[in-house]
């Protein structure tokens, strides 16, 4: 097995290795267009195309030399460089902005080629090829002499098709997900904002300061409502507050890269004392983590007990203002919440002017039939989202054997036919 394989360098089995647009894009961005990809698109295996933006037809011209296609490689070039995926069919021509950009030739099965970037082993090489005193990054010298080992494409194809299992079953959970998702939120909005729930008709409807709303339902401030907390950052300084951390501590990149609802484990960890030396709180299980700086407004509900750095306001559920109604009604609010948000290097939604935002509040037997509603289509959600990451687990466990010849391929059996 292993001797069939053979050391080559990606300039040598790749057609095109070229960077994606470096330099400014404050002023190119527009509402609809050519989708343009940036590094936090870029996921190990798959496109994450929250926040994507766009630029005009025009401007997609003007670079054809980053223009992805079907079929190529995206590589992310800062912040977690090494991280790669394959464009895949249906997208059209898209482009990008600071990514390496491979389209291998007829020998190398692009999706071996992200399997050997998303790799231990592709990510220490891509590690070790690190350029730039302010700010490192992986460039296209590098990614044209990095030396791999290249199977015959019959077992390269075999290698991507055991990990393209795993990332269907991925992606069939993520489209079944969205679905209950969107149940729950359509729910949300008869209910608390059209005011169509269960009973609506015997209602009549009051003019308050938040417009008409049903009669007898209470208007309020968040302070009245629920509580909130904030986060802190314990020293990095101190190793001494991270040394065996065992308590999560969320940045709002946590939730960003993940793009889950629910909260498991966050990157970083710290524990107890770096809990008492710093600002962070410990909040409960199932609490509504909101980032409040720079990417406003992204939502997570946490599993375990868990604290954040200061870039969160986090809001305790209870019984006047339960879970789902709570998340339902953060993520209703979005552009709201962005809309207060103030400062001049970054916006922030900050603790004092949150808690002053003022809600409608139903009696107590509509907001329990929305629970009792939702919270079987948010536990299915759960479900799946736990799947999802026992199927990363496995397929990332895998991962450096497969792309190494330690495994056989003939003999693996698929996910799917578990």
């Amino acid at each position: 097995m292993i001797h069939d394989w053979t050391k080559v360098r990606l300039k040598d089995v790749c057609s095109r290795i070229t960077v994606g647009h470096v330099g400014s894009m404050a002023n190119c961005y527009i509402e609809s267009g050519v989708p343009f990809l940036r590094s936090q698109n870029i996921l190990p295996f798959r496109l994450h195309m929250q926040d994507v933006k766009y630029v005009s037809k025009e401007f997609h011209e003007s670079l054809r030399k980053s223009v992805l296609r079907a079929g190529d490689v995206a590589i992310v070039r800062t912040g977690y460089p090494g991280t790669a995926c394959v464009i895949p069919e249906g997208m059209g021509e898209v482009n990008c902005a600071d990514l390496v950009v491979i389209t291998p030739s007829s020998n190398l099965n692009p999706y071996f080629l992200a399997a050997v970037f998303n790799s231990s082993w592709g990510k220490a090489s891509v590690a070790g090829n690190l350029v730039g005193v302010a700010q490192q990054h992986f460039n296209v010298g590098a990614a044209k002499e990095m030396e791999i080992s290249l199977p015959p494409r019959a077992i390269q194809n075999r290698i991507a098709a055991i990990l393209s299992a795993y990332d269907d079953l991925i992606e069939n959970n993520t489209r079944r997900i969205a679905v209950l998702e969107e149940m729950a939120r359509r729910i949300y909005e008869e209910w608390f904002v059209h005011f169509r729930y269960p009973g609506h008709e015997q209602d009549q409807k009051v003019e308050t300061e938040l417009g008409l709303v049903p009669e007898g339902w209470a208007i309020q401030t968040v302070e009245n409502t629920f509580e909130i907390l904030g986060g802190g950052t314990p020293s990095k300084a101190e190793s001494s507050y991270w040394e065996n951390g065992d308590i999560n501590w969320y940045s709002p990149t946590d939730l960003t890269r993940s793009g889950s609802k629910f909260m498991a484990c966050s990157g970083s960890k710290i524990n107890a004392l770096g809990l008492k030396k710093s600002s962070a709180r410990l909040f409960p299980v199932r609490s509504v983590m909101m980032t409040s700086r720079a990417t406003l407004g992204v939502i997570a509900v946490n599993t375990t007990e868990a604290c954040t750095n200061q870039g969160f306001i986090t809001c305790i559920p209870n019984e006047k203002f339960p879970l789902w109604s709570l998340y339902h009604w953060l993520t209703q609010n979005a552009d709201y919440f962005a809309s207060i948000a103030t400062g001049s290097t970054f916006k922030e939604i900050t603790k004092g002017v949150f808690k002053t935002t003022r809600l409608a509040i139903a009696p107590a037997q509509v907001i329990h039939a929305f629970e009792a509603n939702v919270s079987p289509l948010m536990d299915l959600v759960l479900n799946l989202e736990t799947k999802n990451a026992n199927l990363r687990q496995t397929r990332d466990l895998l991962l450096p054997r497969l792309i190494s010849g330690e495994l056989d391929v003939s003999t693996l059996v698929l996910p799917d036919a578990v």
